[in-house]
């Protein structure tokens, strides 16, 4: 390099190849490309010889992610994405075409409602929402061109345990596909595939980063659909950036020690609310795991309590539109997640003005449980 000019040296200065010794750490490939050392070298990639090109194609990073999660979730692929609602997204498109029929549970998440009820149907594919308690209300709703039943394993906000058992049976039964959002129980706590569910997504976002940080989302399965969903992620430009990636994959490695900890101090708080008289019902999965019941817990103030006040109340605790991350926070679904949900389903599910969803965190649980109960009776 000592030959060139100056303009020349500044762009090509890294010279030194990387040390023989193995980084500790997996580094950032923070890159959008891949070099080749010739034509032939290049074709190698096209023939399969070869793992990388260009990174919205694939990445070192992205790829860890999406393996790690299939690892965890005992599937043979899995694949990253920029967000939970991308990973759902692809997964959606890898099975259902436009005139195809897809089933999904009433109360979903409201940005997985949206996508459902809004943009999916733009694709020319037909969505039905039905209660999934009963079975038998899933069966009356499936017709000749249905291809997918959609649910979640815990659901949002209201925290029902679906009976996946049931739903997946009857996809078998019916040749259709079964997709499953893990976001709430994780893959620590629960296992869909290993139930028989044909796709399991995660948004990343959530228990998987598990620190507020990154932004991404998960989708595991067969190698087959998987392959087909790592299309349309590549075409729809749905790829995961290397450094939220490595993020993710830095939160993934605490997964179990993090849900260990969140799982017992919702237990605690759902405990110590569920006799207080200014909440009205508590929300809390009876049986998730043996392991735990999960981090989330939601509930129903008492009439004679004042959201705002309670909300202004909570002190360390803080209000955001989210979930999952170390420390404990506080939303409010029918202005936040549940917002885009019609007034009327809101009402049927049981979505109201009182309902409180709470994520919680790796704090004491003495500290939580007195942040709360303290909110409560300053909105009395």
């Amino acid at each position: 390099m000592k030959e060139t000019n100056f303009d020349t040296k500044t762009v090509h200065f890294q010279t030194k190849e990387p040390s023989r010794n193995l980084s500790k750490a997996k580094p950032i490939y923070q890159t959008s490309a891949f070099v080749f050392t010739d034509l032939d070298d290049m074709e190698s990639f096209y023939e399969g010889n070869k793992e990388y090109l260009y990174s919205r194609y694939s990445n070192p990073n992205t790829d860890d992610l999406g393996k790690g999660v299939a690892l965890l979730e005992d599937a043979e692929d899995g694949v990253a994405t920029s967000s939970g609602m991308s990973a759902i997204l692809a997964g959606v498109l890898a099975v259902a075409n436009q005139g195809d029929h897809v089933i999904a549970s009433d109360d979903l998440y409201g940005g997985t409602y949206q996508l459902f009820a809004s943009e999916l149907t733009s694709f020319g594919i037909e969505v039905d929402f039905v209660s999934f308690e009963q079975i038998e209300t899933v069966r009356k709703a499936i017709k000749e061109n249905t291809v997918l039943l959609y649910t979640e394993s815990v659901t949002n906000p209201l925290l029902r345990v679906e009976n996946l058992e049931d739903v997946i049976a009857l996809a078998k039964e019916k040749n259709i596909k079964s997709m499953i959002d893990n976001t709430f129980a994780t893959p620590y706590l629960l296992q869909p595939l290993k139930l028989g569910a044909d796709l399991v997504v995660h948004s990343a976002t959530k228990y998987i980063g598990g620190h507020s940080d990154v932004t991404a989302g998960v989708l595991v399965g067969g190698e087959s659909i998987i392959a087909k969903a790592k299309s349309k992620v590549i075409t729809l430009g749905c790829n995961l950036s290397p450094f939220e990636a490595w993020l993710a994959c830095r939160g993934l490695k605490t997964l179990s020690v993090r849900m260990d900890r969140q799982c017992r101090n919702a237990q605690a708080l759902a405990d110590a609310l569920e006799a207080h008289d200014g909440v009205a019902r508590v929300h809390y999965p009876s049986f998730v795991s043996e392991k735990g019941n999960g981090a989330m817990v939601s509930i129903d103030l008492a009439d004679n309590v004042n959201v705002e006040t309670f909300f202004k109340s909570l002190g360390w605790v803080k209000i955001a539109p989210t979930l999952a991350g170390v420390e404990t926070t506080v939303s409010y679904p029918i202005r936040t997640s549940h917002r885009t949900i019609p007034d009327e389903l809101r009402k049927q599910l049981g979505i109201g003005e009182q309902l409180i969803r709470i994520s919680i965190g790796i704090e004491d649980e003495t500290d939580i449980i007195a942040a709360f109960k303290q909110a409560i009776e300053a909105g009395k």
